[in-house]
């Protein structure tokens, strides 16, 4: 079965820097791409980045986090990793990884943050407050 296990959200101030993981089991890094989503009370769900592994591709949506949200991975502790600076208020959600096929994600030629994922993990809150 594979699981995802997401930590490392919390409270923090804004202008701050917050590591978010995504332990993955069950399943290595090499057979699926893994995604960042979040979610904030009351707005739809958001795609945020995506890492594939055996290539190193990374993906970002178009948004306010690009270029302070950073996606990378450790095949060795099979986690991926997503690193954000300069965090403000609007950053304010929870936060899943979620899992695509590799072979699916290479066939897409659209965002991978668009494709239906395999397996998601149960969510890690992060809150921008002073």
């Amino acid at each position: 079965e594979v699981q995802l296990v997401e930590s490392g959200g919390g409270l923090v101030q804004p202008g701050g820097s917050l590591r978010l993981s995504c332990a993955v089991s069950g399943a290595t890094l090499d057979e699926y791409a893994i995604s960042w989503f979040r979610q904030a009370p009351g707005k739809e769900r958001e795609g945020i980045s995506c890492i594939s592994t055996p290539d190193g591709a990374r993906y970002y949506a178009e948004s306010r986090v690009r270029g302070r949200f950073t996606v990378s991975s450790d095949s060795a502790k099979n986690t991926v990793y997503m690193e954000m600076r300069s965090l403000e208020p609007g950053d304010t959600a929870t936060y899943y990884c979620a899992a695509v096929r590799q072979r699916v994600f290479r066939a897409t030629s659209s965002s991978p943050l668009l494709l239906t994922y395999d397996h998601w993990g149960q969510g890690t809150q992060v809150t921008v407050s002073s």
